[in-house]
């Protein structure tokens, strides 16, 4: 653990350097020590016990990003002691991970082609309970994301309802016959420009690439499919769900995908989502990714399978969002017992 600054009425932030067994020797050769930024609210006391809540960042970020100073903008440290100042919230620490990959995001999944994502984050929720003073509990620990964020809080809560008692979903990807197909037309498009040449180059080294101009959307469904249809034996050691000469939905490869979609594992995973204390979800009505529809299908799917939750739309995009934690962390705060 690293030094925090001195002053204890001010809330600290520890960059954790952690180590990952789990993450050892991943495909992708991507680092297996993280840093792990982790907020300390202020007149923090090791004596005492905390909630915990885990925030997860979006495709093409890390926790450490969360931090960056803005002129306009509330970073996360900023935006929690405002909350808990205000007594919106109550105290708790919040852990930042660091699930990126060299493609972009694991979607914190466990693929044979990126790495053991959803094992890392639980790996890291003990690794937390055993360093700080954290109520290590269901009902005092949380889990909260943006976009591929929010897709995978909502998959923690419908596998690990055991491990997290709060889930909020913002925008989170969903929905995927509406949503990731949208996005088809690009890969096809930036294929016939650079070909299996290029694609082979932007997976290489991506942040080079899109410097150059390459298309975001083609590496992100590139990085998706690295996630949702592994294939040790195909040409990028992943399947594509749509044949890049002729667009062709490749129905066997799709299955995969859909068989993470939320929208269509409502039913299997009744008895996890029921056990929820909180399951917040939101999306802007405007959202570019057409993810509005998908919550409210997500919506609609946890009503007629009698699931609590709490959904709101609200005038907005995908981006630029980031106000509405306060909303989500302060349903949490109130969903959970006293200490």
């Amino acid at each position: 653990m690293q030094a925090a600054i001195n002053n204890p009425e001010a809330s600290q932030i520890i960059i954790e350097e952690v180590h990952s067994p789990i993450l050892k020797g991943n495909p992708l050769g991507d680092p297996d020590t993280r840093r792990v930024p982790v907020y300390l609210p202020p007149n923090f006391d090791p004596q005492k016990k905390y909630p915990s809540l885990y925030l997860l960042s979006s495709f093409g970020t890390r926790g450490l990003k969360m931090l960056t100073d803005s002129l306009w903008e509330e970073n996360i440290q900023e935006r929690l002691d405002r909350l808990i100042g205000s007594k919106a919230i109550r105290p708790l620490i919040v852990i930042l991970p660091d699930a990126s990959t060299r493609y972009g995001g694991s979607q914190y999944v466990n693929s044979i082609a990126t790495g053991q994502y959803e094992d890392h984050i639980l790996e890291l929720v003990a690794y937390i309970d055993e360093n700080y003073p954290t109520e290590a509990n269901r009902n005092f620990r949380a889990i909260a994301g943006h976009s591929s964020g929010g897709f995978a809080a909502t998959r923690f809560g419908m596998l690990h309802a055991d491990i997290f008692g709060y889930v909020a979903d913002h925008s989170g990807d969903k929905f995927f016959d509406l949503t990731f197909r949208a996005d088809f037309p690009h890969l096809l498009a930036y294929h016939e420009k650079v070909g299996h040449e290029g694609l082979e180059r932007l997976l290489k080294n991506p942040g080079e690439e899109l410097a150059k101009g390459a298309s975001f959307h083609a590496l992100s469904l590139l990085a998706t499919a690295a996630c949702f249809s592994p294939n040790k034996d195909a040409e990028f050691g992943f399947d594509l769900p749509i044949d890049l000469k002729t667009g062709e939905l490749q129905e066997q490869v799709w299955d995969k995908w859909l068989a993470v979609d939320p929208v269509l594992n409502v039913k299997s995973s009744t008895e996890n989502l029921k056990s929820l204390n909180l399951l917040f979800v939101d999306c802007g009505t405007y959202d570019e990714y057409n993810l509005v529809y998908a919550a409210r299908v997500f919506s609609n799917n946890l009503g007629e399978a009698g699931i609590a939750h709490h959904f709101e739309e609200f005038p907005g995009g995908h981006r630029d969002v980031r106000y509405r934690y306060d909303i989500s962390f302060q349903a949490i705060s109130e969903a959970m017992p006293p200490l």
